[in-house]
């Protein structure tokens, strides 16, 4: 295992606990749900063999401090962050960057927002839930997660948008129960805060669609039917691009690490060439 350089970036609101391992062009991992960098735990190792890789705990949870532990969260303040992070770690030279669930919408507004600053985003099983033609029906689903936090509390909540999410519900992966604690320390401000502000959000379908040359959006190979995944398959018939398929589920990269891992290099091996293409034809 590969022992990571450890820091803290201010940021409006915050200070971010980050990790960097390896060489190479800056790979920048967001993380999604509450998993924060460990989540990329048995990626990110192999992954420094060719790239610099960092990751970060998202704002509010784990070792990423809020000024304000009551402050609403939005895309955009998270998109920032990772903009944050790619002026410290790779000033003046686009990165490379893998977004996951949540972590995936955050990369889609970083996209739009800074595309000077990225070179390729994968964005993966983005919850992008308003693209959908049944979206009404996910407003009414997140409204009743929050009513439901409210009455009842916190795994009452869980289990209503459990249901919603996925065909057979949530559960722990053994990496993720190994973090258990930290999980349920972090899942009432997930399902408080980042959940309603983030499956609210609006992608600027316009701007990526100019965008689309650097954007790939994926899914899981065990997820099609699931609410991540149709959003994200949707979203990539309406920018005309093809959905790439990841093994495992929504959470393939802590199920199926190495698989995962493999799928990612080779994706962002074949963007480098795209790109260099695209540079000879411009010459």
């Amino acid at each position: 295992m590969t022992v990571p350089t450890i820091g803290s970036l201010r940021v409006n609101g915050a200070t971010l606990h980050y990790e960097v391992r390896g060489r190479g062009p800056l790979l920048l991992l967001i993380p999604g749900g509450t998993g924060g960098a460990a989540s990329f735990d048995g990626i990110a190792d192999d992954l420094a063999a060719a790239y610099t890789v960092a990751t970060y705990d998202q704002r509010g949870m784990a070792r990423s401090t809020l000024d304000d532990p009551e402050a609403e969260q939005h895309v955009a303040e998270h998109a920032d962050d990772a903009y944050r992070m790619l002026e410290l770690l790779s000033p003046g030279e686009p990165a490379l960057v893998l977004g996951a669930s949540s972590g995936a919408i955050a990369a889609l507004h970083l996209l739009t927002a800074h595309p000077e600053r990225v070179a390729r985003v994968v964005a993966h099983e983005p919850p992008v839930v308003e693209v959908l033609p049944d979206a009404a029906e996910h407003r009414a689903l997140i409204a009743h997660v929050q009513e439901t936090l409210r009455t009842q509390g916190l795994m009452p909540a869980m289990a209503v948008f459990a249901a919603g999410l996925q065909k057979d519900g949530l559960e722990l992966t053994p990496r993720a129960a190994a973090r258990a604690d930290q999980t349920m320390a972090d899942l009432p401000y997930f399902v408080g805060r980042i959940v309603p502000g983030f499956m609210s959000y609006v992608p600027d379908v316009r701007r990526l669609e100019g965008l689309s040359d650097r954007l790939v959006l994926a899914g899981g190979q065990d997820s099609p039917g699931e609410l991540p995944y149709r959003a994200a398959a949707y979203l990539a018939e309406r920018l005309g691009t093809e959905l790439q398929h990841f093994p495992g589920g929504h959470v393939g990269l802590t199920t199926h690490p190495e698989e995962f891992g493999e799928h990612l290099r080779k994706i962002l091996r074949d963007s480098v060439a795209e790109g260099q293409a695209r540079e000879r034809t411009a010459c």
